[in-house]
């Protein structure tokens, strides 16, 4: 679980998940053209970085087609989270 925590600590991760979020699978250049148009300054090693932070985390899962690797959300760790503590 700590790693699941340390990766969403950081606001950047935070973003990338939030572009994810809707089930889309991105690649690399998907996801660094969305967080530049956002405003968000990372170079593209920096959110590769960030992306492999994300996946040791099982936050988000690759697959490849061809040459290119696809990005995409995996919300599992977070509902483990959620069943840890219930609200209400």
């Amino acid at each position: 679980m700590a790693d699941v925590y340390r990766a969403i600590a950081d606001p950047t991760r935070r973003q990338i998940l939030d572009l994810l979020a809707g089930g889309a699978e991105m690649t690399l250049f998907e996801i660094c053209t969305r967080l530049v148009a956002s405003g968000t300054t990372s170079s593209r090693q920096a959110v590769s970085q960030h992306l492999a932070v994300l996946e040791e985390s099982d936050l988000v899962r690759t697959t490849r087609v061809g040459r290119t690797k696809m990005h995409r959300m995996n919300t599992e760790p977070l509902r483990e989270i959620a069943a840890r503590w219930p609200l209400g």
